[in-house]
């Protein structure tokens, strides 16, 4: 009782900015119980009688509601607007929207997004406008740059793709995102090429001695809406075998071997799905594959057995984001259905039921800069997709990003996206 009392009483302290409030709320009260007894005419202490009878009274009664109405509803009102302003400095006037945001994104649907990359990163910053019950799994196959040199020095799986993650689901200052995004340059001698965002992730695995943690960690940091998970915590190598029948370790060596990928698997073969993801996927109303790196970010998470299981099992929409270009040293004149295939020979089923591919135009002049890299727009096949047993969507999604490469467009993904789960699960827009 005594510590309830001390609870209550510290809602008194100086600087909390709630006590004229709460003594405003106060006085509505009483106005709003003064007018009631005198439009009812309860007399209290001959009150009706020294006011000058039931009709005054009346009259008063009213009046005295109406300002106790509006003194309790100012003091609520500031009440709620200094508790909130404390905690969320920048609320100010857009409190109530905010509020309705939140609850909106609460209340989407369940969504689990798979991939690495780029691809995965620009998928997350159109789901996150629909909903808060986004989970991203990741592919931790990385081997090169700063996440490589991580993994090598602490035997830790590489964070590279996921900071990405969690840096596109960032809801916090833009100042922090771009810090964990900030890559240190050549003349910081050993941090030289690490990106800082790594580098915490590698210092909260240290801390916590868990992976996982270390991302839960991260995420509260950059106050993520949502959640990035490994499909795996197993320290894993990805290898290809090439059409000339070259073996090639390590997913940067892939991309840069030059051959045709004929298949890639783990090494070692069969790591643990992580459990959180093993939830999220039996949990989801949709479940989005790609877009991104065919052999290098896709394939990857779907070689986990009991990923693909476990999706085997889900009944959610699950569809696959196709490539709007081809990769080199990857997918070189891959059409769609060739990506699907692709992905048929390392699953031995086809993992999803959409295939979403771009209809949109491209610039001649950024057309020219990629056949100068050896890649090219991925042919929509939609007849030979159909004839897969999949159903095709069209869509303009083609966005240029400001060094001049095409990306996915979020917005236009994710409302495609919410189209295919609408029926299932009202979305809020």
């Amino acid at each position: 009782m005594k510590a309830a009392l001390r609870k209550a009483i510290r809602w008194l302290y100086p600087g909390l900015r709630v006590k004229r409030w709460l003594l405003l709320l106060t006085v509505g009260l009483a106005a709003i119980s003064l007018g009631v007894m005198l439009l009812f005419n309860l007399r209290i202490f001959e009150l009706m009688g020294s006011i000058g009878g039931p009709r005054r009274a009346t009259l008063m009664g009213a009046v005295a509601m109406g300002v106790g109405l509006l003194a309790v509803v100012v003091a609520l009102q500031q009440l709620v607007r200094s508790v909130a302003c404390a905690l969320h400095p920048e609320a100010g006037d857009r409190l109530v929207d905010l509020m309705l945001q939140e609850r909106r994104l609460a209340v989407g649907p369940n969504v689990v997004a798979v991939g690495g990359g780029t691809g995965l990163s620009t998928l997350l910053r159109g789901l996150k406008t629909y909903t808060t019950n986004l989970t991203a799994i990741a592919t931790v196959a990385d081997d090169g740059g700063s996440s490589g040199r991580l993994r090598t020095d602490m035997g830790m799986p590489p964070p590279g793709d996921i900071r990405n993650c969690l840096v596109a689901l960032a809801d916090e200052e833009p100042l922090m995102t771009e810090l964990f995004d900030y890559r240190f340059n050549g003349q910081a001698g050993g941090l030289g090429g690490h990106s800082f965002g790594n580098l915490l992730i590698a210092a909260l695995t240290e801390i916590t001695g868990d992976f996982e943690q270390a991302i839960r960690e991260a995420s509260r940091v950059l106050a993520i809406r949502g959640r990035v998970l490994p499909p795996t915590a197993d320290t894993v190598s990805l290898c290809a075998r090439l059409k000339d029948g070259t073996v090639v370790r390590g997913e940067s060596a892939i991309s840069a071997a030059g051959g045709q990928v004929e298949y890639v698997y783990l090494n070692p073969s069969g790591p643990r799905l992580v459990d959180e993801a093993r939830s999220a996927i039996e949990n989801a109303d949709l479940i989005v594959i790609g877009p991104g790196s065919t052999f290098t970010s896709v394939i990857p998470n779907l070689l986990v057995p009991a990923f693909t299981e476990t999706m085997a099992r889900s009944r959610a929409v699950k569809v696959f984001v196709c490539n709007i270009m081809t990769q080199p040293g990857e997918t070189a004149g891959f059409s769609a259905s060739d990506h699907i295939k692709a992905i048929q020979r390392h699953t031995g089923e086809l993992p999803f039921d959409y295939v979403l591919m771009n209809t949109g135009p491209i610039a001649e002049h950024i057309l020219e800069a990629y056949h100068r890299e050896d890649a090219d727009v991925v042919e929509p096949d939609y007849a030979e997709v159909a004839r897969m047993g999949l159903i095709p969507i069209r869509a303009d999604m083609v966005s240029v990003s400001a060094d001049g490469w095409v990306r996915h467009n979020p917005a236009v993904v994710a409302r495609k996206l919410m189209e295919l789960v609408q029926d299932r699960v009202p979305v809020m827009v």
